[in-house]
């Protein structure tokens, strides 16, 4: 009382100024705190998912051929536009397989091993593509990285155009479509 009758006499009217705090706010609650920060992140993350799945797909997938000619001499033909691998050829002549021709990519993750027509597919990330693929085809291994192709673990340049003929032995025990077992 002696405080408000000092501040009065001195004109400043402390009691008028804060009697009326609380009564002309509106309360936000607690839900405009949730709801702001929740669509913020939501784009946030919208955008980010987008960034991301773009790098991670641009250069698009292995595309596959496994095809027999009328002798039924196996060859697999490897196409990867964005790499300028067209028509790279790797042919089994001392193998035979049923006439065929079918077309395959590898866009979506399967679980290892799966079967593919020569043989099976024992290892595969394709988290960014074109990513990695490892066959074994008639007992040998072969292996599709952007870099570099390997047969039976020895490197060779990719060629577009480019044939490569595989007549050694193979490396691989597990037999042409005969699962591995999974570990």
């Amino acid at each position: 009382m002696w405080r408000q009758s000092c501040l009065a006499t001195r004109g400043i009217d402390f009691v008028a100024e804060f009697s009326n705090v609380g009564g002309n706010m509106k309360s936000s609650g607690p839900l405009k705190h949730f709801v702001i920060p929740f669509l913020i992140a939501l784009v946030l993350y919208a955008v980010a998912y987008t960034y991301i799945e773009n790098r991670r797909t641009r250069q698009g997938p292995w595309e596959m051929s496994f095809k027999a000619d009328n002798s039924g001499a196996p060859t697999l033909e490897i196409n990867e536009p964005k790499l300028n691998l067209a028509h790279v050829q790797i042919s089994f002549p001392n193998e035979k397989w049923a006439t065929t021709n079918v077309n395959t990519n590898f866009r979506e993750p399967k679980q290892v091993p799966f079967a593919v027509p020569f043989g099976t597919c024992i290892f595969m990330d394709t988290t960014f593509q074109p990513g990695t693929v490892v066959f074994n085809l008639f007992g040998h291994e072969v292996q599709l990285i952007p870099r570099v192709l390997t047969i039976d673990r020895k490197e060779y340049e990719w060629k577009s155009g480019g044939t490569y003929v595989v007549t050694n032995a193979p490396i691989l025990t597990n037999a042409v479509g005969v699962m591995p077992s999974a570990k």
